[in-house]
């Protein structure tokens, strides 16, 4: 990973497809003197994403891609990511799997957001999971994407009690909270010492 200085953050992009609280979040980490990123590009598999809106107000070059033909649309991506010299690509809530052929011509540079702590409850309905395993704790996982799902190196972790009355909406509303907190340190983490 190269060393940034001062007006030469990382151009990132960030893949969403919901409300973009992650987005909103890493937009205003990125305007932070402290932050080795700047986002230039947000993609999204879906139009009526609302996290489009933090994109809008921020001036920031959005575009919407359908995946009916996942190979067409990643090229398409790379290409935009390409030609906007794209060194990081941050995945927060974005509900497509990339194929290997896309995370191999950004190996390294693709970071994740996942609302458990993995190695447990890859892939979806992770608070449901954890709650009725009665697990004590989830949390949060930011991790270096590969192919496999879920299954690339962790950067860093959070962890959140599950309380008694805690329904997968309840649970999923504390871990975002850490998610917006945990997103900006990994970064950090990865950035300050490269």
């Amino acid at each position: 990973m190269k060393k940034f200085l001062g007006s030469n953050k990382l151009k990132t992009a960030v893949f969403i497809s919901g409300s973009g609280s992650n987005l909103k979040n890493l937009i205003k980490f990125s305007f932070s003197k402290k932050s080795p990123i700047k986002i230039v590009f947000v993609v999204s598999n879906n139009s009526k994403a609302k996290g489009l809106v933090f994109a809008n107000k921020n001036k920031i070059h959005k575009k919407t891609f359908k995946f009916n033909n996942k190979t067409k649309d990643e090229n398409e991506i790379l290409r935009y990511l390409k030609k906007k010299d794209i060194n990081l690509i941050c995945l927060a809530g974005f509900m497509e799997i990339l194929s290997k052929n896309f995370i191999k011509k950004f190996n390294g540079k693709i970071l994740n957001i996942h609302p458990s702590l993995l190695p447990k409850y890859k892939g979806l309905n992770t608070h449901l999971r954890a709650i009725q395993n009665k697990e004590k704790f989830s949390g949060c996982t930011i991790h270096f994407v590969t192919s496999k799902l879920d299954s690339g190196k962790i950067i860093m972790q959070k962890k959140v009690k599950i309380s008694k009355g805690d329904t997968p909406k309840k649970l999923s509303k504390k871990i975002l909270k850490q998610e917006h907190n945990l997103y900006p340190k990994a970064i950090l983490k990865l950035f300050s010492n490269s």
